[in-house]
């Protein structure tokens, strides 16, 4: 199973994570969402979206200017 890939880089706050919110929605349970972002305030506001979902943050790391983000859909 591979991961599905969101570019949200450019998208300032809180573009990307809104993306992310509505590309979660057809993922099965236990797939995994990876989110591309160039908004320094996105590595904090994705790990207030998994607390607030449920979801888990798999992955929060920067490469370069690009923050990648690896999330697993509860259920």
């Amino acid at each position: 199973m591979s991961d599905t890939l969101l570019d949200a880089k450019g998208l300032k706050c809180p573009l990307p994570v809104l993306r992310a919110r509505k590309a979660m929605k057809p993922l099965a349970p236990g797939e995994v969402l990876q989110v591309l972002a160039t908004d320094p305030s996105a590595v904090e506001d994705f790990k207030n979206f998994c607390e607030t979902t449920g979801d888990d943050l798999l992955e929060s790391r920067a490469e370069g200017e690009v923050f990648v983000f690896r999330i697993r859909k509860a259920g």
